[in-house]
């Protein structure tokens, strides 16, 4: 499957009108042990590049940006015992939150897998 990924490091699965959004394992790899994930309310509406919750880590705490446009249908309520799982498997175990999408060309501004690579071989 197809993973999208942005300048702030989330990143997102499309299936249909619905985004899996997590982190990147870059932004795991950057943040360290992660120790507490905040996530929104289901239900809740978010726009392309609101903050939508925190992310901690031994080192230090970061803002999660949503990627595309929608509404959140559902979260990943096992992080908040287990927050390690975005250690493990940003993007299998530990997806943050489920969108769905109403603003489908958003995604077009996003960068696909080769796009992300040459964007970190940038910050480099």
């Amino acid at each position: 499957s197809e993973y999208y990924y942005t300048a702030s490091h989330e990143c997102f699965e499309l299936n249909g009108n619905l985004a899996t959004v997590s982190i990147t394992p870059y932004a795991v790899d950057q943040l360290g042990e992660i120790t507490f994930v905040q996530l929104p309310e289901v239900g809740r509406e978010l726009s392309k590049g609101e903050s939508f919750g925190e992310i901690e880590s031994v080192k230090t705490v970061s803002e999660l940006y949503a990627p595309l446009t929608g509404k959140v249908v559902e979260v990943n309520t096992e992080l908040d015992a287990q927050p390690e799982k975005d250690n493990e498997a940003p993007q299998a175990q530990g997806w943050m939150l489920k969108l769905e999408v109403s603003a489908p060309d958003e995604v077009s501004q996003c960068m696909d897998a080769a796009g992300y690579q040459a964007y970190l071989d940038g910050l480099a």
